[in-house]
């Protein structure tokens, strides 16, 4: 019975510990569910994560990829317009001395050698051997040559083709002046692939991307190589960026040391490989790598490094040039060879070793290359607009056809007439005579110059300063000053349109009046030299520039009469109704009385001044062409009248001061201009080839001590004084006759009698009545007698 109870114990005790190991068994299977939801909701945050972060990731790849695409589609540079200057044509009897000639070979960077490769020559005095290049026109390709000629009395006397095809015609390919560059200040000369050396990508290869042809943009070989080397050097000594990575970090990123940024790179990498073949892709590098620092614009690609370094195309490099401009990638600051000549010999040095060691030349051209000069030019030939002010003219003619945007982006090619002899005629002419004229007084002294041709209006020279290389104010478009006198030949031009009122020998009165105005304002001008002389034939009036006579005339036929003829001989600024006009209050730009002038020099043609011949895109084909407009606004015959009276200001007049400078057998016309004390000192005039208008004063617009005839007529004479030209023979016109007449009395008479002179005259305006000799003889005795008894 005992038993009993103690069993019952047991199992109660039994009983009693079951329940616990259930309740243990419970929260042990709970946990292991907790853990297993926790991990399977970590497992799926981590793909969802990953999910999003693949998505980022495509629309990521996506953004770039179209970033690479648009970059490489269609324009992928912006390039800057180039200007150029007229080509040189060489021909039997071009004007050309042996001189000027020698200066454009240099300009167009030609090397003084044997003249036996492209872009050399050789002088022996008055002879040269010129290998010319060759260049495409928009008017077809003209073959690289080489040429022999003679000069001589500033012409060439024999010309031939020693190679290439012979043609009585050959042009130079023309000079770059200048060019019109993007707002990034990039600037670079395109080049394709097959224009570089082979050398000198295979050099390229060898020092910056030994697997560029097997690697798919990024090269764990390449990065692995340069690991080892910057870890035995101590230092970051070699990059391991392949060409592409490089082409993608100068094309789209910045130059941060940056994780994202090198991911960044090595992506965009892969996808330009993905799109673009290997030869496109080392194409664009070549145009884009930096390669050094112009001033404010950076140069960019092999053709205009060439050009920057050594003036020479990259097709004419050497092995030791080639060998630098490969070096100057590492870091064109650091080894600039004008700057750190050591430096940049150093790396060149290392190059060449690289090449030999490659097997890209044998060790006899790597110790040739390494005793090398640097060979580098002093001066940048590429560095700037040769002639910013000629460039100023150049791109207001351009704005009327092009967007400012196109002419910085597309490559355009500009060809214009400015002629590099004349402009450095011009240019010295300029210079030497300030400098002549400067004194404790005038210090400040200014000038203006502009040339055109005179059949055509082509503007071939243009100075804006007595400094050519400022790119400041322009004087030459935007000094706009009285003309004074300059006015003079055109109030005549409008009175000598009448021929049944005036002639070159009808008397005009040299006398004093006034003119009282309603507002009660009294106008009495004067003389220069403040002399009257009475009744003076209208050729002398205008040919020894008195006042007087030039406005009793204005006020005869008109104020307004003269203004329009202002007007419609070119004039597009507003001209003064006022009767001062007539004396020259009217303001002009030296560009304006250019074009003024130029009717003058062309018989009565409006012919609008042109700075541009034609416009080509990046491949040489036409955009646009600018020809020869004339339209006749003046009655030729008159004109020549003027003409002849101009011929005389310069041989008898106030411009005779340009005998000075000029032979006597070549003729010219001319005009002098001066305003109130001196502040604006004028001279216009042309021979048979050339227009010119100078300027001189100052930009305070204070009085000087110089006229037209002291100030600017030693600025226009000592420029025509440098340019080989022909004399002015004007054509007479039809309706116009020559005659013997004695201006004095104004009658005809015999050849030679005296104060006989041969004049024109419109037909039928001659005079009627004639004297002869015998009737001259009687009044010389009278004249005599009489004056013994005074």
């Amino acid at each position: 019975m005992a038993s009993c109870p103690g069993g019952l114990v047991i199992i109660a005790a039994m009983a009693k510990g079951s329940p616990r190991k259930k309740s243990s068994a419970g929260r042990s299977g709970s946990s292991r569910k907790q853990s297993t939801s926790r991990r399977r909701w970590f497992w799926s945050l981590l793909w969802r994560l990953a999910l999003v972060a693949l998505v980022i990731l495509v629309g990521w790849t996506v953004y770039l990829d179209a970033k690479v695409t648009s970059r490489f589609e269609g324009r992928r540079f912006e390039v800057p317009s180039y200007v150029y200057a007229r080509p040189l044509e060489l021909y039997e009897g071009a004007g050309v001395s042996a001189d000027a000639l020698q200066r454009e070979l240099q300009m167009a960077n030609y090397s003084r050698a044997a003249g036996d490769r492209p872009g050399t020559f050789s002088r022996n005095g008055s002879r040269f051997v010129i290998h010319t290049r060759g260049f495409r026109f928009a008017d077809g390709v003209e073959p690289a040559r080489q040429i022999r000629l003679t000069i001589s009395g500033d012409q060439i006397q024999r010309m031939s083709a020693l190679s290439g095809p012979a043609a009585p015609i050959m042009r130079l390919e023309p000079v770059q002046i200048g060019g019109i560059y993007p707002a990034s200040q990039e600037d670079r000369v395109l080049v394709q692939l097959d224009e570089v050396p082979a050398l000198l990508v295979e050099t390229l290869l060898a020092v910056e991307d030994r697997d560029f042809f097997s690697h798919h943009g990024v090269s764990p070989m390449a990065i692995a190589r340069a690991m080892v080397a910057n870890l035995r050097a101590g230092d970051i000594v070699q990059g391991g960026s392949t060409i592409t990575q490089q082409l993608v970090k100068n094309f789209f990123l910045t130059r941060d040391q940056t994780l994202v940024r090198k991911a960044n790179e090595a992506l965009m990498s892969l996808l330009l490989e993905l799109h673009y073949g290997k030869r496109d892709i080392l194409e664009t590098y070549l145009n884009e790598v930096y390669l050094g620092q112009a001033g404010a614009r950076g140069v960019h690609g092999v053709g205009l490094a060439s050009q920057f370094y050594f003036a020479r195309p990259v097709a004419e490099l050497g092995v030791h040039e080639i060998a630098l401009l490969v070096g100057l990638i590492k870091g064109a600051s650091y080894y600039d060879p004008r700057r750190n000549p050591e430096r940049a010999r150093a790396r060149r040095d290392l190059v060449i070793g690289v090449m030999e060691e490659r097997g890209l030349i044998d060790r006899n051209a790597a110790l040739r290359a390494k005793g090398q000069p640097l060979d580098v030019r002093d001066k940048p030939s590429w560095s700037a607009n040769r002639y910013p002010a000629y460039i100023d003219l150049v791109r207001r003619h351009l704005a009327r056809d092009y967007r400012d945007e196109d002419l910085r982006s597309e490559g355009l090619r500009i060809f214009t007439t400015l002629d590099p002899a004349i402009q450095y005629a011009a240019e010295y002419a300029v210079r030497q005579t300030l400098d002549s004229m400067d004194d404790g007084q005038d210090a400040r002294l200014e000038s203006a110059l502009v040339v055109t041709a005179r059949d055509s209006g082509e503007v071939v020279a243009l100075v804006g300063g007595r400094d050519p290389d400022f790119a400041g104010f322009n004087r030459a478009l935007d000094a706009t000053r009285p003309i004074g006198s300059l006015i003079k030949p055109f109030i005549y031009l409008v009175a000598l349109q009448r021929p049944e009122d005036y002639t070159l020998i009808t008397p005009v009165q040299d006398k004093g009046f006034s003119l009282v105005f309603d507002d009660g304002r009294r106008w009495e001008p004067k003389n220069y030299d403040k002399e009257e002389r009475g009744e003076v034939p209208l050729h002398e009036a205008l040919a020894k520039s008195y006042n007087l006579p030039a406005v009793r005339v204005g006020l005869d036929v008109g104020v307004e009469a003269v203004r329009e003829t202002l007007q419609m001989l070119g004039v597009t600024s507003p001209v003064s109704r006022y009767p001062s006009m007539l004396l020259g209050s009217v303001s002009m730009t030296p560009v304006t009385v250019a074009q003024l002038y130029q009717s003058l020099a062309t018989s009565g043609f409006n012919t609008p001044l042109r700075s541009i011949r034609q416009v080509t895109d990046a491949d040489g084909e036409p955009l646009s062409r600018y020809h020869l407009e004339v339209n006749q606004v003046a009655d030729p015959a008159a004109v020549h009248l003027v003409q002849y009276a101009m011929q005389e200001t310069v041989q008898e007049g106030t411009g005779r001061s340009v005998y000075r400078y000029l032979p006597d057998e070549l003729s010219v016309a001319g005009k002098t201009g001066t305003t109130d004390d001196g502040r604006d000192s004028w001279f216009a005039g042309f021979s048979g080839d050339y227009l010119a208008v100078a300027w001189l004063g100052r930009d305070d617009n204070g009085p000087t001590r110089f006229t037209g005839a002291t100030g600017a007529l030693p600025v226009w004479a000592g420029f025509m004084s440098r340019v080989p030209q022909h004399g002015l023979s004007p054509v007479v016109p039809d309706g116009v006759n020559y005659h013997w007449v004695d201006d004095q009395q104004q009658a005809l008479t015999e050849e030679g009698c005296n104060n006989a002179r041969l004049m024109p005259f419109i037909a039928g305006s001659e005079p009627k009545q004639r004297v002869s000799c015998d009737g001259q003889f009687t009044r010389r005795i009278r004249s005599w007698f009489q004056g013994l008894f005074r």
